[in-house]
């Protein structure tokens, strides 16, 4: 069982930039000491302080780089990397550097993001961002694999590449695609990818219908075994009930209220299938309470009440690992996120493993 700790790398406003990188190397180290697995770092683009919702995670492979440097036991990985954003070649070698950066530890969790923002920062179509997430795994697994390639795609075309160097781990870094869409689970069964389901778009117990059609998938194409999942979501542990519904209470309510923002943007853009549900699910999550929220989007409450109801989850969906986000929304205060950070690692991790 799998531990990691997701950091989408958001500060209060009033910190500074570098009281952001501070931060992420403070949860960093503690992770490291309390018997974590792994870190997860979000790839986030153009979100500005204006905009209410400011990180530093634009570079994740910058990032993972830092962190696998001072750590010598911690498993480092992308939460997710937005490949249609990035060159399948210039990917397959900074990701192949960072594997002997890393000493064979690092993961890459690989996605198209749900969201169009940084598609229109940068230019590029998101109409095409399946496609290309598609197309440059493929490419990833040929430059990795083979001395030299050669590969004629819809987006890419290279001939007779040789990238150096090749990956540490054999024959790559362990692959994790994120799926947030009903599209997204069973292309992922089909092409034998590890899972990683996160609560975000779908409550916990929509997460586990997600996951049978994921696997139903994966059995119909035939791959052996039925694949590792790996769910991310919003936990928060405190000394007490009164204390851990309160401290993060304003932060999770501004996360799933900018995700119901950025759903409504979104709606109708090129790219964004079954764009009703987008609009249905940008209404639910606008008019979302609290107790909504605590009842089947996130998990906060004593060390006892986190190990009950993850070890309820782990056994229902057969789960490889969780990914905790302990800061959803950005506003959770640094001194609180490493108590909560510390009470996961001494006293619900032990009883989970």
């Amino acid at each position: 069982m799998h531990f990691g700790l997701n950091m989408e790398c958001d500060y209060i406003q009033g910190k500074t930039e570098q009281d952001a990188f501070n931060d992420v190397f403070a949860q960093v180290d503690l992770a490291d000491a309390v018997g974590l697995d792994g870190v997860w770092i979000a790839e986030r683009h153009f979100s500005s302080s204006e905009a209410g919702q400011p990180s530093i995670a634009s570079s994740p492979i910058v990032l993972s780089t830092a962190i696998a440097a001072r750590t010598q036991r911690l498993r480092v990985g992308t939460g997710v990397y937005v490949l249609p954003l990035n060159h399948p070649v210039r990917i397959a070698e900074e990701v192949a550097t960072l594997d002997y950066v890393s000493q064979g530890r690092f993961d890459l969790g690989v996605g198209r993001s749900g969201f169009t923002t940084a598609y229109e920062g940068y230019g590029y179509d998101y109409g095409e961002s399946r496609e290309r997430l598609q197309e440059c795994l493929d490419v990833l697994v040929k430059a990795w694999t083979q001395e030299r390639f050669s590969h004629q795609g819809k987006y890419y075309q290279f001939e007779d590449v040789c990238v150096t160097p090749k990956p540490l781990q054999q024959p790559h870094p362990p692959i994790y695609m994120a799926a947030t869409t009903s599209e997204s689970f069973p292309i992922a069964g089909r092409k034998r990818r590890n899972l990683v389901v996160g609560v975000r778009r779908t409550s916990v117990g929509q997460v586990k219908d997600s996951v049978r059609v994921y696997r139903e998938t994966w059995r119909e194409a035939g791959h052996p075994g039925h694949g590792d999942v790996t769910l991310r979501l919003p936990v928060y542990v405190a000394e007490t009930q009164a204390e851990a519904h309160l401290v993060p209470e304003a932060s999770a309510l501004k996360y799933y209220r900018r995700l119901s923002e950025s759903l409504t943007r979104s709606v109708g853009r090129a790219g964004t299938a079954a764009d009703e549900d987008r609009a249905r699910l940008a209404r639910e999550l606008a008019n979302i309470t609290y107790d909504d929220l605590l009842r089947d989007w996130v998990i906060f409450g004593t060390p006892e009440e986190v190990t009950e109801r993850l070890q309820q989850l782990i056994e229902e969906i057969d789960l490889s690992g969780v990914i905790l986000e302990m800061n959803a929304g950005g506003l959770v205060p640094i001194e609180h996120i490493l108590a909560s950070l510390k009470l996961f690692g001494e006293r619900v991790a032990p009883q989970l493993r």
